[in-house]
């Protein structure tokens, strides 16, 4: 049987593994495809998994039930969050992966006990790119010489990530997270969108927003959207690899204005180049 896993959780968080070796049903909690959720225990931990059909496809709609499922467990216990899509092949890869991992699981459950993470968008114009459709404007030449315009690219990007370092540092000092993860891309608008995860413990979480509502009142030139608490899924460093088959994400991004669930990954993203 193939088992599609969610995270990874404390046993002792679960009461219903109490007395049990065996696969325990999470009561009221189903998964991708409709599916029962079932606590697996393994030592100390429990694998939050549910039976899986090879032919099931793993849309957009797997991908929210997968997030969905983790901030459910997240309410009870310190999670691991698996990759979206991955799948053991049978009861022996599950317990085999799970051993050969268990003491890295361990120290990630003992570093992220009582933590959270809270996610921040912030969408502001890209200077660059406005003097860029300026200049253009105004010139009635096509196009620089190559070298030239190698010279404007780079200098246009130096100038990005100058201001993506700026903003990141002054989230930092602002919010005194635990840890924080940054990316930085250019939209198709032209924009310039910074992903921050910050780490906190979960008894700041409305200090947090607090301080959210203060800065956003004030930051009047750029677009920010809160999101959290969320689990950890950041500043989980270990991917579960062997018999473990992790397709790519099927859930689409979402755009700034819905609110989403991060990519549940089992990896750092990007730091800001």
């Amino acid at each position: 049987m193939a088992w599609y896993a969610y995270c990874i959780g404390e046993k002792q968080a679960f009461p219903e593994l109490a007395r049990h070796r065996k696969p325990v049903p999470l009561t009221s909690v189903l998964g991708v495809s409709g599916n029962q959720v079932f606590l697996y225990p393994a030592s100390e931990l429990a694998v939050v998994v549910s039976e899986h059909n090879p032919q099931d496809s793993l849309n957009q709609r797997a991908g929210v039930d997968h997030a969905r499922v983790i901030a459910d467990c997240f309410q009870h216990s310190t999670v691991l969050p698996f990759r979206f899509g991955t799948i053991f092949n049978d009861d022996e890869a599950l317990r085999k992966s799970i051993r050969s991992n268990q003491r890295q699981f361990m120290t990630n459950i003992d570093k992220l006990r009582g933590k959270a993470e809270m996610h921040i968008k912030i969408l502001l114009d890209d200077c660059a790119c406005s003097r860029d459709t300026e200049r253009t404007s105004r010139s009635d030449k096509p196009c620089h010489q190559y070298l030239s315009s190698l010279r404007e690219n780079a200098a246009r990007t130096r100038e990005r990530q100058t201001r993506a370092r700026a903003l990141s540092f002054q989230m930092h000092r602002l919010f005194m997270p635990l840890d924080e993860e940054v990316s930085c891309r250019l939209t198709e608008s032209g924009k310039m969108l910074l992903d921050v995860a910050h780490l906190i413990d979960r008894k700041c979480v409305e200090r947090y927003q607090n301080k959210y509502a203060t800065t956003s009142a004030t930051m009047r030139d750029c677009q920010m959207q809160l999101s959290g608490p969320w689990p950890p899924y950041h500043f989980v460093h270990t991917l579960t690899r062997g018999h473990v088959h992790a397709p790519a994400p099927a859930a689409a991004a979402q755009p700034l204005e819905t609110p989403a669930p991060v990519a549940p990954v089992l990896q750092p993203v990007s730091a800001l180049a």
